[in-house]
């Protein structure tokens, strides 16, 4: 497994409508792409942003970053979004599971 975690805060100029239009359109993309398996995101209080993705393996996250439709929306909010971003990728963290049974 490789998890992505990419935490974000917003330009105050930006546009809402149109970042929103084109989150939908990656993360059904995305959901298409091998290797998919999950994708949430969080929003914090003060704006900023969480979003994590697993994906089956580290090839398959970077097949994914460098799809031609993500590199331009990535350059789009690098221009038009984001004040400020950072992108951590983690293969295979450590993970401790839990779960209530009734």
């Amino acid at each position: 497994m490789y998890l992505v975690v990419f935490r974000n805060t917003k330009r105050a100029d930006m546009a809402p409508t149109a970042y929103a239009a084109a989150a939908e359109e990656m993360e059904a993309l995305a959901r298409a792409q091998p290797g998919f398996v999950s994708f949430k995101s969080f929003a914090a209080e003060d704006g900023e942003v969480v979003a994590l993705s697993e994906w089956a393996d580290e090839a398959a996250a970077h097949s994914w970053g460098r799809m031609a439709a993500h590199r331009d929306v990535q350059a789009r909010g690098r221009a038009e979004w984001y004040a400020e971003y950072t992108l951590y990728g983690c293969a295979n963290p450590r993970i401790h599971r839990f779960t209530h049974e009734d």
